[in-house]
């Protein structure tokens, strides 16, 4: 099937390239380990130029043989690539963000093949405490476009498990406002950079009943001293006896995300009653143990989504016109687990 467009998803450590064709249909991908933070260094010669520029190898890397065979591509990108840090940086969009809203600011930068690259801009929440997301947006878009027509107006809270976890309410197809938690990452430096992980023993077996006693922790009277003062529980009862080494990873796993789902309760509370159905994207075994969180905290509904990402740059660079808008998104649906 011949190709209608290149979408690029470049973020700090990665770099995923697809090949997409006729209603955003997937006909090819590829994952590089190269994001804007390492990129390739070794010189290599594209149409007979030597090139040095990193951001220039890895996309010619990416999809350099796919423009040969197909050389009027358009393409498209999002995520940290449009960064100040980025090869080009695409200024953040306000919110409330939508596909018309981001699909007008596209930045261009031009490759060395006499490619524009269409990147995406993020979107940045102006408060008292400012709130950025580059990427996500993208594939919050990709979500909305693929709701059915009876739900799209409806509003949703959809959730970006992750390092820097993000939870965005979309109202109307429009991105409204948007919560970051950086429970990854803060998991991550515990484990390998504090006294808790001196006593973890490392195990690829997930232990559920650990992590669902971390989550209940984070909902008790206990956990309303939040989780500067429960997290050291996990050093305590590993000390004690009633946490063995290997289940103590997972119970720091639950109660950081417990803590993180009863924090987002809170804060829907003030707005709105009762919790709102819930999307998520992201990786298998990071989405099931949210659901176990979002489950015991309450929420009514929650649905898996796929090709978000895929979506996204599908309907902006369509929403752009750097594809026919007859080749309307047409995919997978979302698939509900509760």
């Amino acid at each position: 099937m011949q190709a209608q467009l290149i979408a690029l998803d470049w973020g700090t450590t990665s770099l995923r390239a697809y090949r997409l064709g006729e209603h955003g249909r997937v006909l090819e991908q590829r994952s590089l380990g190269a994001g804007i933070m390492q990129l390739p260094t070794t010189p290599r010669t594209i149409l007979g130029q030597p090139i040095t520029d990193g951001f220039e190898l890895a996309f010619d890397e990416a999809c350099g043989d796919w423009l040969d065979a197909e050389p009027t591509l358009p393409v498209i990108a999002c995520g940290m690539v449009g960064s100040a840090q980025g090869w080009r940086e695409a200024t953040y969009q306000q919110t409330p963000a939508s596909v018309a809203a981001l699909s007008s600011a596209l930045v261009t930068v031009r490759s060395v093949r006499g490619v524009d690259v269409h990147i995406i801009p993020g979107v940045l929440q102006r408060s008292e405490l400012p709130n950025v997301m580059r990427g996500e947006e993208t594939q919050v878009l990709g979500i909305l476009d693929s709701l059915p027509a009876s739900e799209a107006t409806k509003p949703f809270l959809i959730g970006l498990p992750g390092s820097h976890s993000k939870w965005v309410r979309a109202v109307a197809g429009r991105i409204e406002h948007f919560d970051t938690f950086m429970t990854g990452e803060v998991f991550a430096a515990l484990s390998s950079h504090t006294i808790l992980g001196r006593t973890m023993q490392r195990s690829d077996a997930f232990d559920a009943e650990a992590f669902d006693r971390g989550v209940a922790v984070s909902r008790s009277a206990s956990g309303a001293a939040g989780p500067l003062s429960t997290i050291f529980s996990c050093r305590t009862l590993g000390l004690t006896g009633v946490l063995s080494g290997a289940a103590q990873s997972d119970y720091l796993s639950g109660l950081l995300i417990g803590h993180e789902i009863f924090a987002l309760t809170q804060l829907l509370g003030q707005t709105q009653a009762p919790l709102p159905a819930v999307i998520l994207i992201g990786s298998d075994a990071l989405i099931a143990r949210y659901q176990r969180a979002l489950d015991a905290n309450g929420f009514p509904q929650v649905t898996l989504a796929e090709q978000a990402t895929e979506r996204g740059l599908w309907q902006v660079a369509v929403q752009a016109g750097l594809i026919s808008s007859s080749s309307s998104a047409a995919g997978r649906p979302l698939h509900p687990e509760n």
